[in-house]
């Protein structure tokens, strides 16, 4: 069942704007009722101001109404098992939980699983602001 979400990732990675860091990212995210979202990263001269692959396929996830995320795949053309940035880590937090699953790939596929809680153990939860996950 995830092949199809790397296939989405990679293919995502292939239309990724990197023309100054020449480092391709993919990612895909998959809701419990089955709809994939992906995106590439996107950058532009000024660093700070591109896009992180995750931060792209979760403007898809919101734009497409969200729901539960139950898997995410991060490929990086130049780094087998690329994991997300700090940023992206707090951002995928914010909507997905501490039990789903983060495949980290290389360019042929899934090469390991972890949960968001093994990879970003103490995020900042919206619980101490006094609101819930708006997920």
């Amino acid at each position: 069942m995830s092949k199809d979400l790397f296939d989405a990732a990679f293919a995502a990675m292939q239309k990724a704007h990197a023309p100054y860091s020449r480092f391709p990212v993919g990612a895909a995210v998959r809701t419990s009722d089955g709809r994939v979202y992906s995106g590439c990263n996107i950058e532009v001269i000024s660093y700070p101001e591109g896009w992180c692959a995750e931060t792209t396929t979760l403007s898809h996830f919101v734009m497409g109404g969200g729901g539960t995320i139950t898997d995410i795949v991060v490929v990086a053309e130049k780094k087998a098992k690329c994991t997300p940035c700090g940023g992206c880590r707090q951002r995928l937090a914010e909507f997905a939980g501490p039990d789903t699953r983060l495949h980290l790939c290389d360019n042929d596929g899934i090469v390991e699983t972890l949960t968001m809680r093994d990879i970003f153990p103490y995020g900042f939860e919206a619980e101490v602001l006094g609101k819930g996950n708006p997920a």
